[in-house]
């Protein structure tokens, strides 16, 4: 009786253990600002928002579009205390998609604002662009 006891509080311990650490990964990537993009523009500034930025070190950034497919030529990252990089070629991402994370300069970095040169494809107007921090 008290192995199968101890068996059943292992079990459940276990999957607890799996529930929290599936949450606790899911909350690593904070979303750090949005901007809608237009087909009228080759390119946009996005900065943060209320010091939003400012106040965050990270270390991975990514960026996810929504709204409609988007070519991605150019993504300038401007970072506080470090050189700013420039991303070429980034192709095409898919509306709902995202670009693979790139890291930060010295592994943890503020990042203060975003350059991104696009054009949106297969007619679509607008867009939705989304900028992503991974603490």
């Amino acid at each position: 009786m008290k192995i199968r006891w101890s068996m059943m509080t292992l079990a459940l311990a276990s999957i607890v253990l799996m529930g929290a650490i599936g949450t606790a990964r899911a909350d690593d990537w904070k979303l750090m600002g949005t901007k809608t993009i237009s087909s009228t523009n080759a390119g946009a500034d996005i900065t943060a928002e209320g010091d939003k930025w400012i106040k965050e070190d990270i270390k991975k950034t990514k960026l996810s579009v929504e709204g409609a497919d988007v070519e991605i030529t150019t993504v300038g990252l401007h970072w506080k205390g470090h050189k700013d990089e420039t991303i070429n070629n980034v192709g095409v991402l898919k509306a709902g998609g995202e670009t693979a994370p790139h890291d930060a300069p010295g592994h943890e970095a503020t990042l203060t604002s975003l350059t991104v040169v696009y054009k949106i494809l297969h007619g679509a107007t607008s867009a939705t662009v989304k900028v992503w921090g991974y603490d």
